[in-house]
This record gives structure tokens, C-alpha cells and sequence, in this order.
């Protein structure tokens, strides 16, 4: 049975989609995978049709159907896209079955306090793997990324060490219709090698 790891943020414009989207283009170098798109809006299907990505993908936004992810063995790892509102049913029914939800935030305090809102009553009480990944850093201003890192630490909330630079790179491939791992041009390495490194961190807390 492959694990499921679960894409949450219950706020928009974090780099939720583009997280799920280049993860699970990394987990599936090693391991059969496969994304299910969960979010109405669709943004990961939407990438997908554009192109050419490494791994199946399924929409799905039926709660019953996604409380049975457990069931699919078929994959070695299974990426879940979650819509961006704590009260859907859609994606309280994938935070009872994933192995490890990863929560992307931009390091902004207001976003920092609605995250840590969202652990304390949403993630702390059913006790599931997590961490918070710091995205949409400016390369320029690493340093208020590492105190929001910080921050998050003394809230006792876990935190991934790596962090997610903002490129124009992670623009361009939805375009494009390719992930991370395929971009081509200006600091695509580097976006991978951030993005390589988290899952390298999740690898070895899962």
C-alpha cells in the first residue's frame, strides 16, 4: 500500500498545486505515484492536460470516495492536492487517511498565525505526521524566511528545514505543462534542488 502524503493549506496562494505537482514529480523518479487532485478549481489537472507529467493523475472531489485512498494499491506513493477551505468535507476525509500532510505557508506573519490556527485545531488533535514547508521565499530576504522558521519551532509546530525560493521557473512550468524536475532556463536548478531536498526530509520522517 503506498503512502499517502496530503497538500493542505485552508488558504489560498501558497503554492499549494505547485508543491503537490513537483513532489510527487520527484517521488515518482523512485516509486509509482500518483496525484489526486481534490481542489474544484482543478489547477493540477489543469497542468497535467498541458503537458507531459511523470505520474498519473485522477480529480476527484467525492469525500466517501477519498476516505477509501487507503484501498488503492496500485502505487507506491500517493500525492493528494487538497482544496484551499478547512471546512470541506473533501479534505478533512484525506487528512484521516494520509500517512503525512505536508502544510506549504509563505513566511508572512498573517499567514504564519492563520497556519498555526489551522495546526492547533485541524492537524494537532488527530495526531498525523506533518510539517510546515516555508514557501515563496524571496532569494533575497532568506533571513525572514529562517525566522519564520523559528517561529513556527517555538510554537512547537514541526517544520521542514528546507524552504521553497520564489523563480519565475515555478511560473512558467504550468505553462509549460512540465514540473520542477523538467524545467528548463534560469535557477531550474535550483528550484529542484530546493524541492529535492524536502523530499529527501520527507523520505526520512515518513
Amino acid at each position: 500500500m503506498g503512502r499517502i502524503i496530503a497538500i493542505a493549506n485552508g488558504k489560498g496562494g501558497v503554492g499549494k498545486t505547485t508543491t503537490a505537482v513537483n513532489i510527487a514529480a520527484i517521488l515518482a523518479g523512485k516509486y509509482s505515484t500518483l496525484l489526486v487532485d481534490t481542489d474544484p478549481q482543478g489547477s493540477a489537472t489543469w497542468w497535467a492536460e498541458r503537458g507531459d507529467l511523470p505520474f498519473d493523475i485522477a480529480q476527484e472531489t467525492n469525500a466517501d470516495l477519498l476516505g477509501k485512498l487507503k484501498q488503492i494499491s496500485d502505487y507506491g506513493s500517493i500525492v493528494v492536492d487538497t482544496p484551499p477551505a478547512l471546512g470541506s468535507e473533501a479534505l478533512k476525509a484525506v487528512i484521516k487517511v494520509a500517512d503525512y500532510l505536508i502544510l506549504p505557508t509563505i513566511p508572512a506573519p498573517m499567514d504564519l498565525t492563520a497556519l498555526i490556527t489551522t495546526v492547533q485545531t485541524a492537524i494537532l488533535p488527530i495526531t498525523v505526521n506533518y510539517s510546515v514547508l516555508i514557501t515563496k521565499v524571496d532569494p533575497r530576504s532568506i533571513n525572514e524566511a529562517k525566522e519564520a522558521q523559528e517561529a513556527l519551532k517555538s510554537a512547537k509546530i514541526r517544520v521542514f528545514e528546507g524552504m521553497i525560493r520564489s523563480y519565475k521557473v515555478h511560473e512558467r512550468c504550468p505553462l509549460e505543462g512540465v514540473a520542477i524536475t523538467k524545467a528548463k532556463g534560469k535557477n531550474s536548478r535550483l528550484g529542484l534542488r530546493d524541492y529535492r531536498q524536502v523530499v529527501q526530509e520527507l523520505e526520512a520522517n515518513w
